[in-house]
Formats: structure tokens, C-alpha cells, sequence
């Protein structure tokens, strides 16, 4: 049986070395032969390859008229002033803000904006520091380019800002998706001292500790005379 084993596998041996001795040749031009061409010869066309069945003769195509990729949100606004502005009154964040939402945005804010904005939206980023950029206002008390202050800033005019950039902040559409971005502008608002979770925030400027809390100022109301004498005769 040994024997007829060994036998076996030299015939083995021997008719792959023939498959493979004979899908050569000794002609450079010949191509060879080939086994299972499935493997490597694709039966769809190829991107870039000539296609009959499409009017410009070729697998890619450009996408049909009006559309849009899948996922993408159209931005409705432009990137001039009076768009920022219109983008200002009309836009409101879509998202519910929670303090999950919060720290997803201040992780983002991090990795977008820390380093020219600063940790706390001071304007005292890392580059700036290093002295190659002029800071940015602060978002708590400068005063913004196109007017009025930083800390007024709306939800839509930083989403519109986040969009299209502004002086020498480049635009981040391509950097940041929508909901992304309403994430960052939910939480560019506490730095602004806004009140995003409807909890008393202290904001930039810290409360009055001198201030006379309302519920000791309410003067004891004297119980009606009739009504303390019916209370104790039922007693």
C-alpha cells in the first residue's frame, strides 16, 4: 500500500509540473494559458473602461442632475453677509441638547477649534500662543468682525460661521458634518455664558453673592383670627 501511496503522489507531482510546464512557452508573445479566468477576468465593465450602453461611451458617469449624495444635507444659505445674517434668524439647533450632546461637542470643539479658539473660547489657542496667528475674539466679551459681540452670537450665524469660514478660519463643510456641527455650536454657546441645558449657568461673569435671596423677603402672613379659634376648639 506504501508503495501505490508513493506511486500516487510522484503522479500527482508530475501533472502539476505538466500544467504548469505547459501553461508557459517559450514564445515571449504568447500569453500563456489560463485556468479559472473567472478569478481575474471581471464579467461587469470596469469603471473607466469603454461601455456601449451609456451615452458618453465610457462606465463612469456623472450623476444625474440635482442629485445629492446619500446623507448629505443641503446647505440653503450662501457665504455672503446678508446670507449669515438671514442664516442668523432663521436657523435654530435641531438637536436635543443634553449634557451627552454637550461633552460629544466639546470633544469635537477640541479636535476643530482648541487650537486657535483656546480651551475656553479666550482666543488663546495653541498657535497662538506660538505667535503665527493673530487670536480670534473671545467668545465670552470681543467683539465680532462683522458686529456686535461674540457672546451674542447666534445658533445660526456660528453654524453659518462653522460652514464657510470666516478671515483667516478656512471653511469646515468638508471637515464636519451637520449634526456635528449643531454639536460644536451647542456647546460654543456655554462658552458664550448662554444657558443651553435650562440650568442656572454662572456664564463668564460669576452671581452676585451679595444678592438678597427672594424667599427671605416674604413677609409671614398672619393667620386669620377665626380661623386659629375654629382650629382649636376642634382640638
Amino acid at each position: 500500500m506504501k508503495i501505490y501511496k508513493n506511486i500516487g503522489i510522484v503522479l500527482g507531482a508530475a501533472w502539476v509540473s505538466g500544467m504548469v510546464l505547459s501553461a508557459c512557452s517559450q514564445d515571449k508573445n504568447h500569453p500563456g494559458y489560463e485556468y479559472m479566468p473567472n478569478m481575474y477576468r471581471s464579467a461587469s465593465y470596469e469603471t473607466y473602461s469603454e461601455n456601449p450602453n451609456t451615452a458618453n461611451g465610457t462606465s463612469a458617469m456623472k450623476p444625474a442632475e440635482g442629485s445629492i449624495p446619500r446623507g448629505y444635507s443641503p446647505f440653503e444659505y450662501g457665504p455672503s453677509n446678508e446670507e449669515y445674517m438671514r442664516a442668523g434668524e432663521e436657523l435654530n439647533n435641531p438637536l436635543e441638547i443634553t449634557e451627552k450632546t454637550l461633552a460629544e461637542g466639546k470633544e469635537l470643539y477640541e479636535i476643530f477649534c482648541d487650537h486657535c479658539h483656546g480651551a475656553k473660547g479666550a482666543g488663546d489657542g495653541q498657535i497662538v500662543d506660538n505667535g503665527l496667528f493673530p487670536p480670534p475674539p473671545s467668545y465670552a466679551d470681543g467683539n465680532s468682525s462683522r458686529g456686535g459681540m461674540m457672546a451674542d452670537l447666534s445658533e445660526g450665524e456660528i453654524y453659518h460661521t462653522i460652514v464657510y469660514g470666516l478671515n483667516m478660519m478656512g471653511a469646515h463643510a468638508s471637515q464636519i458634518n451637520d449634526e456635528e456641527r449643531w454639536k460644536i455650536v451647542a456647546y460654543v454657546q456655554t462658552l458664550q455664558g448662554k444657558d443651553v441645558l435650562g440650568n442656572a449657568m454662572s456664564g463668564p461673569a460669576e452671581a452676585d453673592s451679595t444678592q438678597t435671596n427672594p424667599v427671605q423677603n416674604v413677609e409671614p402672613v398672619e393667620a386669620n383670627e377665626t380661623e386659629v379659634q375654629s382650629n382649636e376648639e376642634s382640638h
